[in-house]
């Protein structure tokens, strides 16, 4: 007896492989897997044409629009599970000129910064952190709208803050990258990484040891900042509550055989020479599992991101995580 048809789209991860090439299976359903990246224009396609049933989707215009929708205003339909296939630290992915006198974060105060998008979940994280740990105020900054590498173009799905923020355009005809390295902007914050960092000497990280300031952001906090989540088009959770809980064990199954894999010492299943190290130092900093799904494990996670989008006014009021996830019991 065949499953319930269901399409779905991720980015093409090794914890969704075992899923999406057959080898796990979700019970009751029988997927139909797209993969692709660049992630966002999944989350475009999903969110302004109801693309697939299920897709990956930003953890920022998820919990904004869809909370909004629950107080009254534009339908968002769309409900997530606690599957989170991207987490990413950011420390790493603030570049700088080095000519504009930056040496610490807190220089950036008052700077020309540029975004690819001022709602990107990666920004959302970087900016709470910025305040958080070195009392940044990002409200001195002049944020410059543009695409990092290409040229951006503005989705439908964007969405913005309901307070003043200083945004401003950088235009069609140039990128950050490119204004990053003359000068033109001071820094930029983005979940990529400007060309400009290999072919400018003018262009670097601002924190130079990142990997050991995410390591002590890690071990102060406990957070490993979530970008994106799981979400289900309503129409089809609603008719089939029971899928939930079916993907959400998949994922988990997928997960913990990539996890099996990786850790393999026969053979390497990665292009990373010194993989077994690199697993056996995630062990040591993580404990038993880095990438935690469900709600309880990544609560504290949750609500501290949900307060940056209240503290910069994409949201009035922390929304209740039990009415933005599905139920898994």
């Amino acid at each position: 007896m065949t499953g319930l048809p269901l399409t779905i789209a991720t980015g093409p991860y090794d914890r969704v492989a075992p899923l999406r090439l057959g080898e796990i299976k979700a019970e009751g359903i029988e997927l139909q897997y797209h993969a692709q990246v660049p992630v966002h224009g999944i989350f475009v396609e999903m969110a302004e044409r109801g693309a697939w049933d299920a897709s990956e989707m930003s953890l920022a215009l998820y919990t904004v629009k869809r909370s909004r929708a629950l107080g009254g205003g534009e339908p968002f339909p769309f409900m997530a599970i606690p599957v989170f296939p991207s987490r990413v630290f950011r420390h790493g992915n603030i570049f700088i000129n080095n000519q504009m006198g930056i040496t610490a974060p807190k220089d950036l105060e008052g700077k020309r910064i540029g975004i690819q998008e001022y709602r990107q979940s990666a920004g959302i994280w970087i900016r709470g952190i910025l305040r958080d740990e070195y009392d940044v105020n990002t409200d001195t900054i002049q944020w410059v709208e543009g695409g990092v590498n290409d040229r951006r173009i503005p989705a439908a799905s964007d969405i913005r803050p309901e307070r003043e923020v200083n945004i401003t355009g950088l235009g069609r005809a140039d990128t950050l990258s490119d204004a990053l390295a003359s000068g033109d902007i001071d820094a930029i914050i983005a979940a990529r990484q400007p060309d400009s960092a290999k072919t400018s000497d003018n262009v670097v990280r601002l924190f130079g040891n990142y990997r050991e300031a995410e390591c002590s952001y890690f071990e102060k906090t406990g957070i490993f900042p979530i970008m994106h989540t799981l979400v289900i088009r309503d129409e089809v959770y609603n008719n089939n509550e029971w899928i939930a809980k079916s993907l959400f064990d998949a994922f988990e199954a997928s997960k913990a055989r990539a996890a099996e894999l990786m850790a393999y010492t026969g053979a390497m299943v990665v292009m990373t020479p010194w993989l077994h190290d690199a697993v056996e130092e995630m062990n040591t900093v993580f404990g038993v599992d880095a990438w935690p799904y469900g709600l309880e494990a990544n609560r504290h996670h949750l609500e501290t991101f949900n307060q940056y989008l209240v503290d910069e006014g994409f949201l009035e009021t922390t929304p209740a995580l039990e009415d933005l996830f599905a139920s898994i019991a």
